[in-house]
């Protein structure tokens, strides 16, 4: 039975690793190379897996942990940066196209109402992972289209909450709680509440606390354990798992830990958010698309047809130019993953029947492989227009500086960045140091800087700048070495404690290393040669020249590299 169960994993991971990348160089994105590679070893396809239940079972933590990353992203305050189109434009991007979806799918297919009620909102929802990708490869991350696809997307990211209470709620039989399905709603909101409050009690005190111990073991089981546990609470109380990891990512979004716990998390949750996508291609029945073709073309074409003529009347009348609007509304035409998450809860919860939810998930994964086509057309269209800057939306144009270690050097580049009015994100391993820094109101956040995971959950993909000051010698080295792999076109800048160490950073790839010990001697120069009444001009020159010739010692090393690569 284990054995057999093994053979399944293997089998899953064989065609995740074979699949995904050949997805990602056509430009289809992780998500469709996920539902393809179950598509290719489920029963629909070469026949590999049959046992779909208990992989979809597995499959279902990964949800848990996809809807806590969303939660622990949605910062209040990244939210309140861009009010205006997150709950003007998103809100009624939703509300419009959930509408006509749902009255197209009980009026003209036949749907019973309590499940169109859920159809409609939850094609209304684009993929968030696969369209920020899009973006990211397009680097229109801040262009006018860009920004106001990310404020939509953050709404749909918002409207997966109250969709994900609804399921329960729509597949109770008549007079089942309360007698009223008012009564039902106010009952889970009192229950979210309860779940909040005690969070905010008791979930910042329990991660200090584990923090202290300096354990990063513990630390990483606590992590799970929070979502978990947190997840497992919700559904015994008649809620969904995925609605509690939403809600312990909210609970963690503000605090000084979320960076760390999201580090602890990513491993798992990639691997387990993939096997999900795996386990809904298995589950798709290829027969329909085969069957009826025309049906489903149709039907995809109506869907994405539907998307973006609500969505383009919609971003003009925000402000957006005729050709943003349209790209915007071409960019998000598809239905995502969040789709596909709320499928599989209404078909467990009874409310779509086996052959809607297959149709579902067909029209879902052939409108994710179609846009691609969309993003490319809808980047056409942008670079015709005069790319004048929108004021549509509020997005910080410069990127923060990620401090790695904010002891005494960290302190005090913190302080002058903010002196000079320019934003920073740091990172620290000491619990105490953190507490006190973010109680005067700084950045500062807990984690190892050695896990790269930590890196990329701080910001550093898009990071202006990445400052080491580390105390110790070898971790410096080590996150250089990291961070120059990871991000070989990012500025990195690193304190060093000798000459020695300042010429092997560089060598890792710092782009710029100064010796902890070689400013203070030349500042205690300085006063020593301006009281032996040293002219100004010949003071500077000597203290110039023994800058140059120290940092010259520094950047021979890059020298010799590049003779040796030649050779």
């Amino acid at each position: 039975m284990i054995s057999s169960y093994l053979v399944d994993i293997i089998v899953l991971l064989l065609a995740a690793v074979v699949i995904v990348p050949f997805s990602q160089a056509a430009r289809l994105g992780a998500v469709p190379g996920f539902l393809i590679a179950g598509v290719i070893v489920g029963p629909y396809g070469l026949g590999l897996i049959s046992n779909i239940r208990e992989i979809g079972n597995l499959a279902e933590i990964g949800v848990v942990l996809l809807l806590f990353v969303i939660g622990i992203e949605l910062k209040p305050s990244r939210l309140w940066q861009m009010r205006r189109l997150v709950f003007g434009l998103g809100t009624l991007q939703v509300l419009l196209t959930g509408v006509l979806l749902a009255a197209a799918a009980h009026i003209f297919f036949g749907i019973s109402l309590r499940a169109a009620i859920l159809v409609g909102p939850a094609l209304a929802l684009s993929s968030t992972a696969f369209v920020l990708q899009l973006l990211t490869e397009q680097k229109s991350l801040v262009s006018a289209y860009g920004r106001a696809s990310i404020a939509v997307l953050l709404l749909q990211d918002l409207a997966v909450v109250p969709l994900l209470a609804l399921v329960p709620l729509l597949a109770m039989p008549e007079l089942s709680i309360g007698k009223d399905i008012g009564l039902a709603l106010l009952e889970s909101l009192f229950i979210l509440g309860l779940v909040i409050v005690v969070g905010r009690f008791f979930l910042h005190p329990l991660l200090h606390r584990i923090a202290l111990s300096g354990n990063p073991e513990v630390f990483t089981a606590s992590a799970v354990l929070i979502v978990l546990g947190t997840a497992l609470l919700t559904e015994h109380t008649g809620l969904s798992m995925a609605m509690g990891a939403f809600l312990a990512g909210l609970l963690i979004a503000d605090s000084s830990y979320r960076h760390q716990v999201m580090s602890e998390i990513q491993p798992f949750r990639g691997f387990l958010v993939g096997l999900f996508f795996m386990s809904m291609g298995m589950s798709l029945n290829l027969n329909l698309l085969f069957a009826h073709p025309s049906f489903a073309l149709g039907v995809l074409c109506l869907l994405i047809l539907v998307k973006a003529a609500v969505l383009f009347p919609l971003a003009y009348w925000f402000g957006l130019k005729t050709n943003n609007a349209l790209a915007v509304s071409l960019l998000l035409a598809q239905s995502g993953e969040f789709a596909l998450v709320l499928f599989s809860l209404a078909f467990q919860s009874n409310l779509l029947t086996e052959t809607l939810f297959q149709q579902l998930l067909l029209f879902v994964l052939l409108s994710m492989l179609a846009t691609p086509i969309l993003a490319d057309l809808a980047q056409r269209l942008v670079k015709r227009q005069d790319a004048r800057k929108d004021k549509s939306a509020e997005l910080p144009v410069e990127a923060p500086t990620v401090l790695a270690g904010f002891g005494r050097v960290g302190h005090r580049i913190g302080e002058i960045l903010s002196l000079a009015g320019k934003p920073f994100v740091a990172l620290d391993s000491d619990a105490l140091v953190v507490e006190k820094e973010r109680a005067k109101g700084h950045p500062v956040f807990y984690g190892d800087v050695r896990k790269p995971e930590l890196l990329k959950a701080a910001g550093a993909r898009n990071a202006g700048m990445i400052i080491v000051t580390l105390n110790d010698p070898r971790a410096a080295e080590e996150v250089v070495a990291s961070l120059r792999n990871i991000y070989p076109d990012t500025h990195i800048y690193a304190r060093g404690r000798s000459l020695d160490q300042c010429r092997e950073l560089r060598r890792l790839g710092a782009s710029g290393v100064v010796s902890e010990n070689i400013e203070a001697s030349l500042e205690l120069a300085r006063m020593a040669l301006t009281r032996m009444g040293v002219a100004e001009k010949e003071r500077e020159a000597v203290l110039g020249d023994f800058r140059r010739r120290y940092h010259a010692h520094i950047d021979a090393v890059i020298g010799v590299e590049k003779t040796k690569d030649h050779r």
